[in-house]
């Protein structure tokens, strides 16, 4: 029976949906990774804030680049410290275990209590990566070999990954975990997120500028869509400006803090022969 004190019921911060909260609910009481994916700005990272706030539990992120190796994740060796301390005499270079460093990975596993564990954006790593950690995900230990011990988790921690589906996960990966899909907001669970962020946001400035940033999203050239994240500072950069509310449908004031492409801001532009009247600014 699941441990009511460990069930997700959202955070005043974060917009759930009844679907998300029932699979990190389900990813809990399973103990399974819960994989999140969704196009970039859509709440994945924020989404394992949430957890962590709503459960009171310490969060540790794990943030992957193109060079992260699944090792790094568990622990690394200190050789050049280790040398170093052998020829200047800092201390007995025999204990070992001074100088294996745990990573989030390990960090995770060897904590005394619960934690919420982040590893984002998985799919920026190489192909095999993923397969590398099937191990350690699916038993919670995994082997130093410097040390001949290994290290088992304490309390299993809750694990989110996320992915913006650069590129497709191995099938056995994805056989361990939950799954979910972030779809992008509509425009009236887009407001409930903007009144979390926005409180005293005027009702004609919102708006226009939900017309203004949903009529952009629809169109189909455009190699990068502006996401919530994008919105948000949008909305800030009208509020704190004092921009002209019934200009900006029109004129899309500051859009270069909506659109990060040159690209982009000239295929909007070009809606004009469509009849959308557009200014540069």
């Amino acid at each position: 029976m699941e441990n009511k004190m460990n069930r997700f019921t959202g955070s005043d911060n974060y917009v759930v949906t009844e679907e998300l909260k029932n699979a990190v609910n389900v990813s809990i009481a399973l103990q399974k990774p819960l994989l999140i994916k969704g196009e970039p700005g859509t709440g994945k990272t924020m989404l394992a804030e949430a957890i962590a706030k709503s459960l009171n539990m310490k969060l540790i992120i794990w943030s992957i680049k193109s060079t992260t190796k699944a090792q790094e994740g568990l622990y690394v060796y200190d050789t050049v410290q280790r040398l170093y301390d052998s020829q200047f005499g800092e201390g007995d270079v025999s204990d070992i275990k001074k100088y294996i460093k745990l990573g989030k990975l390990g960090e995770a596993f060897s904590s005394d209590e619960q934690v919420v564990l982040l590893i984002d954006e998985i799919d920026k790593a190489d192909l095999e990566f993923p397969n590398d950690l099937l191990w350690e995900l699916d038993k919670m230990e995994f082997y130093i070999n410097e040390t001949k011990e290994t290290i088992k988790t304490k309390t299993r921690p809750i694990v989110i990954i996320t992915s913006n589906a650069e590129k497709e996960l191995p099938d056995a990966f994805l056989r361990r975990c939950i799954f979910h899909y972030i779809e992008f907001p509509d425009r009236e669970k887009m407001e409930e997120i903007v009144k979390v962020h926005f409180g005293d946001v005027n009702a004609r400035l919102l708006d226009q500028a939900m017309e203004a940033f949903y009529n952009i999203r629809s169109m189909n050239d455009l190699q990068k869509k502006p996401s919530t994240s994008e919105l948000l500072d949008w909305l800030q950069a009208l509020m704190l400006s004092g921009a002209d509310v019934e200009r900006i449908v029109a004129e899309i004031p500051y859009v270069g803090v909506l659109l990060k492409k040159n690209q982009d801001i000239d295929v909007m532009y070009e809606i004009k022969e469509k009849g959308y009247s557009l200014k540069r600014w």
